[in-house]
């Protein structure tokens, strides 16, 4: 298999990537491309998407495995509580929010103004919650 460009393979040092699991990995895959202008890098087993200077890597959920024998992978059961979320920096509120929801997202609020930022969160096709903000600073 040859690699593609973009692949997330340090040469030296480490970067993040950030994994979730997903009812249907094509779904999902077109949403965080189209949503977040990614670049698909892998279609699938994982699926792999570029966003920025990040990689979202995707795949359905499974039981055990040798590596985590007491771990079971599933999608969101409930999309009232939340530990965790993935945070999305923009320059442009008004233009991502916009892009966005021409694309299909659909966000919980319109963006809302606080002290130091304008804010709003939207969810993925499996529910896991993501916010996008803009410094006002």
């Amino acid at each position: 298999m040859t690699l593609h460009s973009d692949f997330p393979a340090p040469e030296h040092g480490l970067l993040l990537t950030h994994f979730l699991t997903v009812r249907d990995v094509a779904v999902s895959r077109r949403f965080y491309a189209d949503v977040f202008s990614g670049e698909v890098v892998m279609d699938e087993n994982p699926a792999m998407v570029k966003v920025a200077n990040s990689w979202i890597i995707m795949n359905v959920g499974g039981g055990p495995t040798p590596d985590k024998p007491d771990v079971t992978l599933d999608v969101p059961q409930s999309g009232e509580r939340v530990s965790s979320f993935l945070n999305v920096r923009v320059a442009d509120m008004a233009g991502f929010y916009a892009h966005a929801v021409a694309k299909g997202a659909q966000f919980l609020t319109e963006p809302v103004a606080y002290t130091s930022e304008l804010r709003c969160y939207l969810r993925d096709p499996d529910g896991y919650l993501i916010e996008v903000g803009q410094s006002t600073r």
